[in-house]
């Protein structure tokens, strides 16, 4: 079980000697002790937090002089907080008189834990309620299609003509399989429609590759769906 001690200043805030002799007289040795000169900013890479983070091990305490040495938002505090937690380390905080190995200690990480739990949950209501939001407002996620409506429309019409797939490709400068594809969905879209009136709707597998054919009967009439 190792001691280790963190500290971080800006240069708005000179007092990394402070910290330094804050920690060594916890108890720290100078070499287990980690501090951030000069890092400011709140997306800043803290590379020393990380080194001490690399080491640590079950059993081992880390002592800030801070809380806010170590977490620059209440939601990078909580994340380390529940990081210390699932590894079994120890952690201090002399300022707030914090201390995990005792009672009153270990009722503050179950405390952080669950601030951490609650600000994941708030997280996601709201994102859930700026993406319905956004949907009743007719905005469209994930990845644009390469056809609009109507191309795929003519895409059908061209392949009900006797347009080869690969000719169609061509034409509408898209791979293969994005015309299977717009075909399927053309076809679908009419057994869609067909489904509501009074029909037969029968799939038949076709002899080419890669090509379903629908036998739809109408009031006597039937005709043939390729896709």
């Amino acid at each position: 079980m190792t001691d280790y001690g963190y500290a971080r200043y800006s240069t708005v805030d000179q007092r990394a000697l402070m910290q330094r002799s804050e920690l060594a007289h916890a108890g720290l040795h100078e070499k287990n002790i980690f501090v951030d000169e000069a890092i400011g900013g709140k997306f800043a890479s803290r590379p020393q937090l990380d080194k001490m983070l690399n080491k640590l091990k079950q059993g081992d305490t880390v002592t800030v002089y801070r809380l806010d040495r170590i977490g620059r938002t209440l939601s990078n505090l909580l994340t380390l907080m529940e990081l210390f937690q699932a590894r079994g380390v120890e952690f201090k905080s002399l300022h707030e008189s914090i201390d995990t190995t005792t009672a009153i200690g270990t009722l503050i990480f179950h405390i952080f834990a669950s601030l951490a739990q609650y600000e994941r949950e708030l997280i996601r209501e709201r994102t859930m309620a700026g993406l319905a939001a956004a949907r009743e407002a007719g905005v469209t996620f994930g990845r644009r299609e390469v056809l609009s409506k109507e191309q795929k429309q003519l895409a059908y019409q061209l392949a009900y003509g006797g347009q080869t797939i690969t000719s169609i490709a061509r034409v509408m400068k898209c791979s293969r399989s994005t015309v299977y594809r717009a075909l399927r969905e053309e076809v679908q879209s009419g057994v869609e429609r067909l489904s509501r009136t009074c029909c037969v709707v029968r799939w038949v597998q076709s002899r080419r590759p890669q090509q379903v054919c629908l036998h739809v009967t109408y009031r006597g009439r039937s005709e043939w769906l390729t896709a």
